[in-house]
Parts: C-alpha cells; sequence; structure tokens
C-alpha cells in the first residue's frame, strides 16, 4: 500500500506531467504558427510522451492501492517572443520536472517506499535524457541567432522525430 504522503506527491506528479504535455503542445501550436513545422511536430511528439509519463504514475499509484485525484492542469505559457525563448523554456522546464523527481524519490526514501523506487530511477533517467535534448536544442537554435536558413535547417531536422505508433498526437494517425 503506497503511503499517503507519497500518493499526494505522485498526484501532483500526474498534475506536472499533464501540464508538461499541454506545455508542449502550446509550443508546438507557436511553432506552427512561425511556420516551423518540425518544431510544432518535436513538440507534439513530446506532448504524447509527457501524457505517457502521467499515465505511468497513474498507474502506479492504482498499482500500489492508492487512488488518483485528478487535478486543475493550467496552461503555463503560450506566448513566447522568439524560437530561442520557447526552446529555452522547454530546457527550464525539464529541469523544473527533474526537481520534483527528485523531491519523490527523497520522500520514498524516507517513508520507506521502496517499491516505488525502480519507477522513479526510470524517471531519474528519462529526466537525463529531457533535459539533454532540450538543453542541446536550446543551445543549437541560441547559436543560430536570427539565420532564418540554419534556423530552417534545424527545423527539418526536427521533424526526423519519430512518434510512438498510433500515437494520437500524431496527425497521420488521426481518422480523416
Amino acid at each position: 500500500m503506497i503511503s499517503e504522503r507519497l500518493q499526494k506527491a505522485m498526484n501532483e506528479q500526474v498534475k506536472h506531467e499533464l501540464e508538461s504535455s499541454y506545455l508542449y503542445l502550446s509550443m508546438g501550436s507557436y511553432f506552427q504558427s512561425l511556420a516551423l513545422d518540425g518544431m510544432a511536430h518535436w513538440m507534439r511528439c513530446q506532448a504524447h510522451e509527457e501524457t505517457m509519463h502521467a499515465m505511468k504514475f497513474f498507474d502506479h499509484i492504482n498499482d500500489r492501492g492508492g487512488k488518483v485525484q485528478l487535478q486543475d492542469i493550467h496552461l503555463l505559457k503560450s506566448n513566447w517572443k522568439s524560437p530561442i525563448e520557447a526552446w529555452q523554456d522547454a530546457y527550464k522546464h525539464e529541469q523544473f520536472i527533474t526537481s520534483k523527481i527528485q523531491e519523490l524519490t527523497a520522500i520514498t526514501r524516507e517513508d520507506k517506499e521502496y517499491s516505488s523506487e525502480p519507477i522513479l530511477a526510470w524517471f531519474l533517467n528519462e529526466q537525463i535524457e529531457e533535459e539533454t535534448n532540450t538543453s542541446k536544442i536550446s543551445t543549437q537554435i541560441e547559436m543560430l541567432g536570427e539565420n532564418s536558413a540554419n534556423i530552417l535547417f534545424l527545423d527539418k531536422e526536427l521533424a526526423t522525430r519519430p512518434f510512438t505508433p498510433g500515437s494520437p498526437f500524431d496527425p497521420t494517425a488521426l481518422p480523416q
């Protein structure tokens, strides 16, 4: 049985993961409005991934005999001054999520909830990847500055990120 404190913190994490998905959809919309379809695509892929993260916590709470209590989610931001600012925000957001996973790990250890450590270890490793990806893209776009040709080249590269098969965030998977 999951401790009350850990259940509450994991329910909060479900909210953070869903807000992450919502944030990345917002970023995708922003990039699409700039005709940066590759960046928009990357963000849609990321939104799907964040929704799956929320569901991992959702299932873990239930599997441990707890109760999922969904909370209101908020749109964290919907406008950016530039693609650079959007990517910097993505990186900062991933750092925030990492801090939340670290807090969950601390609660798990304090409450001796050892059966929750494997899922949190998976998330800690996932956050290394998330921070690396957003930091790398943020750095690359900063180096490009206002050079439109180079930004379009990066945009084309980001369009190659694959969707999880059958993802509802993949526009080609939606019924016509």
